[in-house]
């Protein structure tokens, strides 16, 4: 199903439909302020496992980071970090930016997995907030590449996307034209941030 959301004048009703499919468990694709992408709700196993088996891994295996509201509920899912690294979030978000950092116990518990970092995106779209808002907890992400793990020009139109994973996802959302370029990934796990992919957004580190 392909739902026609605008970031200028957000349908409300929309995005109850689209919540309510999110805690059903569902997968739904997404504008971003960077790439499209695919998630579903972080607190749902079964929607976790099939956004596994849409990327070809095992859960305990995947890589997905987590797209919050704000930074207010970090530290449920973050272990404590230091001001210089909180004043670089909240500078930088929300944006363009997946910032890894030192993962609580929770994680682990939510992937089935040993994990000891997690990715965190604050994505600067309206639309994709609101929805995490409404939902009350994160949204579990990854975004959407071809089976070389490489972001394809179609990959910005919604009706192209549609065409293609139409049957293999609940909603997709369009949200208007979406850009090439993923998002700039930067390491903060150590002492000194590092950009590990410069994508999108541009930090000053």
């Amino acid at each position: 199903m392909l739902i026609e959301i605008n970031e200028n004048n957000i349908d409300e009703r929309l995005i109850e439909q689209v919540v309510n499919e999110l805690k059903k468990g569902s997968l739904i694709i997404f504008p971003t302020d960077s790439v499209y992408a695919i998630g579903c709700d972080l607190f749902n196993k079964k929607a976790l496992e099939e956004l596994a088996r849409f990327k070809d891994v095992k859960l305990k295996k995947a890589n997905f980071s987590i797209i919050c509201h704000d930074l207010s509920n970090l530290s449920k899912y973050v272990r404590s970090i230091d001001r210089s690294t909180y004043k670089l979030l909240n500078k930088s978000l929300p944006g363009p930016f997946t910032f890894i950092l030192n993962a609580t116990n929770e994680v682990p518990k939510l992937f089935g997995s040993n994990k000891s970092e997690i990715g965190i995106r604050i994505p600067d779209n309206k639309i994709l907030r609101l929805l995490v808002e409404r939902l009350e907890n994160p949204i579990a992400t990854t975004s959407l590449h071809n089976d070389e793990d490489e972001i394809q020009e179609y990959f910005t139109d919604p009706y192209s996307i549609y065409e293609k994973y139409d049957s293999q996802v609940k909603i997709i959302i369009d949200g208007g034209k979406g850009k090439l370029d993923a998002s700039t990934i930067v390491d903060c796990t150590t002492s000194s941030p590092e950009i590990i992919r410069q994508g999108n957004g541009i930090v000053d580190i």
